[in-house]
């Protein structure tokens, strides 16, 4: 990679990643592009507004800044795709065909994520392989899917130099939640440190994956890094780190914040999508190919949450907080 065009830049994955491959390729080098101005992303390198649903001014951009690397991340995310299907299909699908055609085009290496969206309840529930069942009952995670198959195709048909990871629930402290069924937990955190309780949409006993951010960010560069001869799965790799459901994570939320609480409101859109999500995948593919490990245990990124989102709001007395901040 020598200049990456990124899209989708003020999003969860965006607004982190862009910062870490400025630090690892040069300020220069990446160019962040989003549908509006106002992200953090304009102020340390090149920025451009790009509607990725327009082809025209997608290649220009690429075009003008030579961009060798395209990674794309526009996208609606589950509940919000749900909730305006049509939409979602227009952006996740239409941004995603012009990307690919934009990366053949100018011969650029491709990455966009997929998710664990593109599962349903046919799929194994418990270590979901790698290669299984998939019949997604919602558009995003028909998007998801029909994303992976699309970018088989043109790496097979033209020879693009697709990839991508099925990113589970991705937990920052950066960002606040932003329409997906497993944002319950980032507002957790969040909830916890602004008035020690939460309300949860999402059911308790109801598992999902999970990752903390700074390990998405290093599998995505990983990935992008890695030798393309030892890339079988290259569009649809498992990725996790743990999986937890609500009361595992308030658990470790009081070891912290003893007096936090927990009760529950549950969205039956969000509850049902979840419902055909896996409780835990298989990442064997994605170690074995290219060596991916995560870092961050449930303990250790909670500790990192609570400590910087708490760091924000200096001199708030907590409701039964244990934690000070200095």
């Amino acid at each position: 990679m020598r200049t990456i065009l990124l899209t989708g830049s003020s999003g969860q994955i965006g607004s982190e990643l862009v910062t870490a491959l400025r630090a690892r390729y040069g300020e220069n080098y990446v160019i962040a592009t989003d549908v509006k101005h106002g992200t953090s992303s304009e102020a340390a390198g090149p920025f451009e507004i790009l509607d990725v649903t327009n082809r025209q001014a997608f290649y220009d951009i690429a075009k003008k800044y030579n961009a060798d690397t395209i990674i794309h991340l526009a996208a609606l995310l589950s509940a919000t795709a749900e909730a305006n299907p049509l939409f979602a299909w227009e952006l996740n699908m239409g941004g995603l065909l012009n990307a690919l055609e934009v990366a053949r085009e100018l011969q650029c290496q491709f990455f966009t994520p997929s998710s664990i969206g593109v599962f349903g309840p046919d799929s194994p529930k418990d270590a979901t392989p790698q290669v299984t069942v998939q019949r997604p009952l919602t558009m995003y995670g028909i998007n998801k899917l029909a994303g992976e198959l699309l970018c088989d195709y043109y790496f097979r048909k033209f020879g693009v130099d697709t990839r991508g990871l099925r990113f589970p629930g991705l937990i920052s402290h950066l960002t606040p939640p932003g329409g997906g069924t497993t944002d319950y937990a980032v507002a957790m955190y969040f909830e916890a440190i602004r008035c020690g309780e939460y309300c949860s949409y999402i059911n308790k006993g109801t598992f999902m994956d999970m990752m903390y951010m700074p390990d998405a960010i290093t599998s995505i560069i990983q990935l992008m890094e890695a030798d393309p001869t030892k890339l079988i799965n290259r569009n649809s790799y498992n990725v996790t780190a743990m999986s937890l459901d609500p009361e595992m994570l308030a658990a470790e939320i009081r070891k912290m914040l003893p007096a936090f609480k927990l009760s529950y409101q549950i969205d039956p859109i969000r509850e049902q999508i979840a419902q055909s999500w896996p409780n835990s995948i298989d990442t064997s593919a994605a170690v074995s190919e290219w060596g991916f490990k995560p870092h961050y245990t449930l303990e250790m990124m909670s500790q990192d949450m609570l400590f910087h989102i708490a760091a924000r709001t200096i001199g708030q007395e907590y409701p039964g907080s244990a934690m000070k901040v200095s």
